[in-house]
């Protein structure tokens, strides 16, 4: 269903969280859970993944992770400050303590000068702390793009795992 890297990855980030004992959550706008997907299609995956949160729109973003309405008010849904508090969110409302959030402008409409297609954040949550990540994947498709959000996605996840 994946491509091989991400299978790998996937596989590797879901060895890891059962070692370590650790659960991962996963809060996900423009990727529509296909990271909870790639990590689910690994066997033994139930050990490591504790739930995804698709929230695509600014109202499941509020209920389901608590991402302050100002914060979308004052941020926009695809932001630095918005990321941040989806994974945040994903970790206080699971028994996860490592989480990523995914949100951005998958295209092909959507986008602004400001906000162009492709254009996605990214944060990550785990005992050593917080990091995001910004990334202009261009105006490649919607497929393409979402397809790079998914290994960005792992990559960050495996980097909180470390």
């Amino acid at each position: 269903m994946f491509p091989q890297d991400i299978q790998r990855q996937a596989q590797q980030i879901v060895a890891t969280a059962t070692e370590r004992g650790l659960m991962l959550a996963t809060a996900e706008s423009c990727t529509g859970g296909l990271v909870a997907a790639a990590l689910t299609a690994i066997p033994g995956s139930s050990s490591a993944l504790d739930r995804g949160f698709v929230t695509y729109s600014n109202d499941a973003k509020m209920q389901m992770l608590d991402v302050p309405e100002a914060t979308l008010a004052a941020h926009g849904a695809v932001s630095e400050a918005t990321a941040r508090a989806m994974a945040q969110g994903a970790v206080a409302r699971s028994r996860a303590a490592v989480s990523v959030s995914v949100t951005g402008v998958a295209g092909p409409g959507g986008g602004s000068d400001e906000k162009p297609v492709g254009l996605v954040h990214f944060a990550a949550c785990g005992p050593a702390g917080q990091i995001h990540r910004e990334e202009r994947f261009g105006d490649i498709g919607r497929d393409a793009v979402r397809l790079a959000s998914v290994r960005v996605a792992l990559d960050m996840l495996a980097d909180r795992l470390a």
